[in-house]
């Protein structure tokens, strides 16, 4: 059976949610609450040309798998701050075991190369 151990849980993040108040008139404004204050694993993965172009403008990613214990309210439009880290979770979450723990991915992003 696959559980998360707390030897893996290095990380105190803050897991958010996108904040909503069911109005039309402030859409496109990101504001983001607090769900809790929870320990997770990080696992970088390795470089491998992460950087994108759109619109003129390249973007550097890094993608991470991420573990934590098993909780029924993670979905894939929240994220998990780590300082001035800000990881959105692009995949998952997938149930290790029998509610052993959760694994997902997550993303963030910064602009790419020198900033002169």
């Amino acid at each position: 059976m696959i559980t998360v151990r707390p030897s893996e849980l290095e990380h105190e993040v803050r897991l958010e949610k996108l904040a909503s108040d069911g109005r039309y008139d402030d859409a496109g404004s990101e504001e983001w609450t607090l769900v809790e204050r929870i320990w997770i694993g990080i696992r970088d993965q390795l470089p491998s040309r992460g950087e994108q172009a759109e619109g003129g403008f390249t973007t550097a990613t890094r993608r991470a798998r991420v573990r934590m214990y098993w909780r029924d309210d993670v979905t894939a439009d929240m994220r998990l701050v780590l300082g001035t880290r800000v990881m959105h979770i692009v995949s998952g979450p997938a149930e290790l075991g029998r509610r052993g723990g959760l694994e997902l991915m997550v993303e963030d992003y910064k602009p790419a190369g020198n900033a002169a």
